[in-house]
């Protein structure tokens, strides 16, 4: 019998397995490989930066082989986009230039929000200065292993005196919707959020679903 998979800090040996999640799980919880066949190209936007700038918040399910799931983040969304700007996005413009015109492809569009950092900073989140994203191969989704990530992740936030949290998810992909309300995310009001829907939550684990002042009921990857 295999052992039970385990959550651990990432190491750079899970690059490859956390890129290939990342890449099976991009589609709304699902493979995105027939829209973006570039498989470095979705990892580079959702993974990569936060396994380079902030390792020690990057956390992966290991199976007894490799990771098959993983939340990442970075506890200060603000410095995170100036440190994106200035170290990241050099490392990938040459494989991914920033685009001349109107995207035509999916993958253009993408492009497009790898070079815009700056899109992370939302009026209306300041009071949630970490985001996260957490993906899970489909075979080990409900399971428990999405919750325990999560507590490990805003147990690390907390030990860095982090008191609140956001994400940002696409509005249509309902399952990840039900997740996130089953761990006490709240919907964060936002102007124009597009087709995102923003959640939020203290990092207090339990502390039953509040703003970052602990306001009940203020609106609290994948």
């Amino acid at each position: 019998m295999s052992a039970a998979p385990v959550i651990r800090p990432y190491r750079p040996g899970d690059r490859d397995a956390v890129y290939d999640v990342c890449v099976r799980t991009a589609h709304l919880g699902g493979d995105s490989r027939h829209i973006y066949p570039d498989t470095e190209l979705m990892p580079s936007i959702f993974a990569g930066p936060y396994l380079h700038l902030e390792p020690d918040l990057a956390f992966v399910l290991d199976d007894g082989e490799r990771a098959v799931g993983y939340i990442l983040g970075t506890a200060d969304t603000a410095a995170f986009v100036q440190a994106y700007r200035a170290s990241w996005l050099p490392m990938v413009r040459d494989r991914y230039p920033a685009p001349d015109g109107p995207p035509a492809t999916p993958s253009d569009e993408m492009v497009g929000l790898m070079h815009d950092p700056e899109r992370m900073l939302v009026p209306g989140l300041e009071d949630y200065p970490a985001h996260l994203h957490i993906d899970l191969l489909p075979e080990h989704q409900r399971q428990g292993h999405g919750r325990t990530l999560m507590r490990t992740f805003l147990d690390a936030l907390r030990r860095k005196g982090v008191r609140a949290v956001h994400l940002g998810m696409v509005t249509a992909n309902t399952a990840a919707r039900a997740f996130y309300d089953r761990l006490g995310f709240h919907e964060i009001p936002i102007a124009d959020p597009g087709p995102l829907t923003y959640l939020g939550r203290s990092t207090e684990w339990a502390a039953r679903p509040a703003g970052p002042a602990g306001r009940h009921g203020a609106g609290q990857s994948s």
